[in-house]
């Protein structure tokens, strides 16, 4: 059984990431603690769906966000490379690992990004609804986000 799907060194994870890195997500490098990178995989406004993959660096994750929706809308995660985190408000962390999807209903507080000892990579997309935003909050504290890797060790 394999025990972890870290990737450690960046050229191991452009031979993992299959969807491919991208460029540098200077766009929206403010809502992001660490060095992101987007790789559009659909066309905006030329397919129903923008997809595009989303990698991290090791430690890189977005800031508190909300997918805000009138109806219909949230967001979903394919998770492709490495390994990462997501956590939604007030609830647990879930560890991210290749072949896992998470579905993240609209109007919920939350964060994803890489571990701090690993890239990641997921396919995002936006699900169809009205009156789509998304609104982004405060950056994910050092201190929140070292309390992950103190609880993965003790779990080991």
């Amino acid at each position: 059984m394999k025990t972890t799907d870290k990737i450690y060194n960046q050229a191991d994870f452009e031979t993992a990431n299959v969807f491919g890195t991208g460029n540098p997500n200077t766009a929206f490098a403010a809502y992001f603690t660490g060095n992101s990178y987007l790789n559009p995989l659909t066309e905006m406004g030329k397919a129903p769906v923008f997809l595009a993959n989303v990698s991290f660096e090791p430690g890189c994750r977005n800031n508190w966000h909300i997918h805000r929706a009138a109806e219909g809308g949230g967001q979903i995660l394919i998770c492709t490379a490495g390994e990462g985190w997501y956590q939604e408000e007030g609830k647990a962390p879930v560890s991210l690992r290749p072949g896992m999807v998470v579905v993240i209903p609209p109007n919920v507080r939350h964060w994803h990004g890489a571990k701090a000892d690993s890239w990641f990579s997921h396919i995002a997309f936006e699900a169809p609804g009205r009156e789509l935003s998304n609104e982004w909050c405060e950056p994910v504290t050092d201190e929140e986000y070292g309390c992950l890797a103190a609880q993965e060790g003790s779990q080991k």
